[in-house]
């Protein structure tokens, strides 16, 4: 087993189920440009081999997330900053449905940002 998959398998039901489909809907939307790597202990997603987004469990909200690189340059309610420079998290709430559009907007939002 890979490190990634690693990762993904401590985490527990549904969690993992809708984090493991959130990463393949995000690989699959650019599957030329758009890969994965583990980093710091974290499945990272990149874009040209530059950061896209990471997946982390936030302690303080008690939920998992999508942390966006230039997430400085989004702005959506949805977002927390949290005293980061770079990112904005999107906390995953896994009693409501995903949203997957608004997930991949952010996506392709970021990736413009991306030189």
């Amino acid at each position: 087993m890979n490190p990634i998959q690693e990762y993904f398998y401590r985490i527990e039901e549904p969690e993992r189920s809708t984090l493991l489909f959130l990463r393949d809907t995000i690989l699959a939307s650019d599957p030329e440009n758009v890969t994965e790597t583990f980093s710091f202990g974290l499945p990272f997603i990149k874009y040209k081999k530059k950061m896209l987004c990471y997946f982390y469990y936030s302690k303080k909200y008690k939920k998992h997330y999508l942390s966006f690189y230039h997430g400085d340059r989004l702005d959506y309610p949805e977002l927390v900053q949290d005293g980061r420079k770079k990112f904005k998290i999107l906390l995953i709430d896994m009693e409501e449905d995903i949203p997957v559009e608004f997930i991949l907007n952010l996506v392709q939002e970021v990736k413009r940002h991306i030189k």
